[in-house]
């Protein structure tokens, strides 16, 4: 079992959609949405990040992209998989409803997620916090990325994901 000064970690909380730090600073980020630009036309790959360029060029500030994976619960989806295979009176259609349940629960065996990216920094004033989000987030709809503040459930789970080795907390903390 760790402690805290065993990692010297100076987290003092996550509220307000930042991280506070035992130094005072706040680590703020943006979130984004994934998008899959090798199916993209090559000068549509190259026209995104030629914007991507650009707007790294207008920070004047230090920043992170950090890349994590978050689990994704499917229970749901097999579920309804389920209800819908008890419903139907196809034979084909329960023969594919049921091939899809299998391969749901090899997802499940296999540990699916999805894989999410962040723009994180860290500043004290709240003000310039909101006004790099707002940067971040116009930069990367100019690169036709959407995007979106990280909030305190994103923070969270990315603290989790490297400080417990991707596993979540679940007694609120990311120290036991």
């Amino acid at each position: 079992m760790s402690t805290k000064s065993e990692f010297n970690i100076p987290v003092k909380s996550i509220e307000n959609n930042v991280i506070l730090l035992d130094n005072g600073l706040k680590v703020a980020g943006v979130k984004i949405v994934p998008r899959n630009l090798f199916i993209l036309e090559e000068q549509d790959q190259f026209a995104i990040l030629d914007q991507l360029k650009n707007m790294y060029n207008t920070f004047d500030f230090e920043f992170w992209l950090v890349v994590t994976d978050r689990p994704v619960d499917i229970a749901v989806y097999i579920a309804q998989l389920q209800t819908l295979f008890n419903q139907s009176q196809s034979s084909m259609a329960r023969k594919l409803i049921s091939q899809d349940i299998q391969k749901a629960n090899q997802f499940i065996n296999e540990g699916v997620s999805d894989v999410e990216f962040y723009f994180l920094f860290k500043e004290k004033n709240d003000e310039i916090i909101q006004k790099r989000i707002r940067l971040i987030i116009n930069g990367l709809a100019g690169a036709g990325l959407a995007s979106s503040q990280a909030n305190n459930e994103d923070l969270r789970m990315i603290l989790d994901s490297f400080l417990n080795g991707g596993e979540k907390s679940t007694f609120g903390t990311v120290m036991s």
